[in-house]
């Protein structure tokens, strides 16, 4: 099999980018006949370019596209265990089962991702609190290791792996096939109270107060605010509606309207995103919102509110931008509010500021969350901007935090070190998968992973 291009990719922050060859299997041999042919020096699986960072680019060597391996092998509807190929994505599951009474059980803010990483990834989304990762719900997968093993894991044969890959952003090898279990529901619909919190405290408290009632919960944060205002806020609690509920809003209440899609067609300029443009669109969003019990909103709507904008991600220019999101435990409130002061102060714009909880971690390595808050961040590439995040880091790491791996770009070595505690337990089991170090991406080497 030869590579179909050479080309020039970025994560969705658009930066770095780095030009690879890039290889488009439509059969489940084909990985195996691309690893054999030994034709490069590195390789590594890639989805639809959703991580932000350098997860899934690499400097030197070989992409394996995994888009094209995306069938349905099994589902069975009394357990809802959905066995497929692991380029199948959210969106192609959440269109073809929720009509069915089935829905994705755990899914991050963009449903264009695939199943395989997902895994990778481990991504969580507004119900960590209550239900965890999407690794919680991977029954077992077959697993391409990058010496031409096939390798079935589960959490009871060959578990160590299983975990490892599980938040492994690909460095255990390729992910063919797996079986994940969906989330019965009744409806494609929510049932969201909204929440308008006039400053951080406030926000935090209702959360706490809220999270045991509400499975699905997220936040909306003014990062741009100051004063009291600081860390103002709209808090959506979600329920899946029953059909009850949801018949209120539709006789249909398996499907979703059709949405006008709108597309960001050109890079905006640097100067288009700055602290007054950002400052009067989030006092619109803010006004925009009301305390409210009980509105049905689509499925779509409540998780994928950005997906209906394509390329959104132009809006921050052709140097790109970064998500930087943190985790930091409960005890550490003051510093998260710490972290906002900073922010709020430094005039980053952020048009996309996200706070949740979390809930208790699982066995995996490399998985992102532990109990506490997580704020994520979005920031414009400047030449300003690590030694800015650098600091931010350090209060991180004094304080037991974290940064989430599928977004980074800016992190370094130590900092990995030292938010990671169990990187070398990872290492071990990827030394013996992998001892000639041929699956590599951008992150690993520079994170020495």
């Amino acid at each position: 099999m030869e590579p179909v291009a050479e080309k020039e990719l970025a994560g969705w922050g658009r930066t770095p980018v780095l030009k690879s060859s890039v290889y488009r299997p439509e059969r489940r041999g084909g990985p195996v006949e691309i690893l054999s042919q030994g034709d490069y020096e590195h390789y590594l699986p890639r989805g639809l370019g959703r991580s932000y960072g350098d997860t899934a680019v690499i400097p030197e060597g070989a992409l394996i596209d995994m888009t094209r391996l995306n069938r349905y092998i099994a589902f069975d509807a009394d357990t809802g265990v959905l066995e497929c190929e692991a380029g199948v994505s959210l969106a192609e599951i959440q269109d073809n089962f929720i009509p069915r009474g089935y829905m994705v059980p755990v899914t991050p803010g963009t449903k264009f991702v695939t199943v395989g990483g997902a895994i990778a990834n481990d991504v969580h989304g507004k119900n960590h609190h209550a239900h965890g990762t999407f690794g919680n719900f991977v029954e077992s997968f077959e697993l391409l290791t990058p010496t031409g093993e096939h390798m079935h894991c589960s959490r009871e044969e060959n578990k160590d792996v299983f975990l490892a890959t599980i938040g492994g952003i690909g460095l255990t090898g390729i992910i063919l096939t797996t079986r994940i279990r969906l989330m019965p529901v009744e409806s494609a619909y929510f049932s969201v109270d909204y929440y308008r919190a006039s400053n951080i405290e406030d926000i935090l408290d209702k959360m706490h107060e809220t999270q045991d009632k509400y499975p699905f919960s997220v936040a909306w944060v003014d990062c741009i605010a100051k004063g009291y205002n600081l860390g103002r806020s709209v808090l959506m609690n979600g329920i899946p509606a029953t059909a009850e509920q949801a018949q209120k809003k539709t006789k249909d209440v398996m499907s979703i309207p059709k949405k006008r899609e709108k597309t960001v067609p050109i890079d905006f300029p640097g100067f288009a995103l700055n602290s007054l443009s950002i400052g009067a669109f989030n006092e619109i969003l803010y006004r925009s919102y009301s305390t409210k019990e009980g509105s049905i909103v689509d499925y779509d709507t409540y998780f994928y509110p950005l997906d209906a904008i394509h390329h959104w991600n132009r809006m921050y220019g052709k140097r790109g931008f970064t998500q930087y999101q943190i985790l930091l435990p409960f005890e550490a409130k003051k510093e998260l509010i710490d972290v906002l002061r900073r922010v709020s102060e430094s005039g980053r714009a952020s048009f996309l500021a996200v706070l949740k909880t979390f809930g208790k971690a699982n066995e995996s390595p490399l998985s992102f969350p532990f109990e506490g808050y997580t704020l994520t961040l979005d920031f414009a590439m400047r030449d300003d901007l690590p030694p800015f995040l650098k600091e931010l880091d350090r209060i991180l790491i004094d304080n037991g935090g974290r940064l989430y791996l599928a977004k980074d770009v800016c992190m370094e070595a130590e900092t990995f070190a030292a938010m990671y505690p169990r990187a070398d337990e990872f290492r071990a089991i990827r030394d013996r998968l992998d001892p000639d170090r041929k699956f590599t991406s951008a992150m690993a080497q520079r994170l020495d992973i």
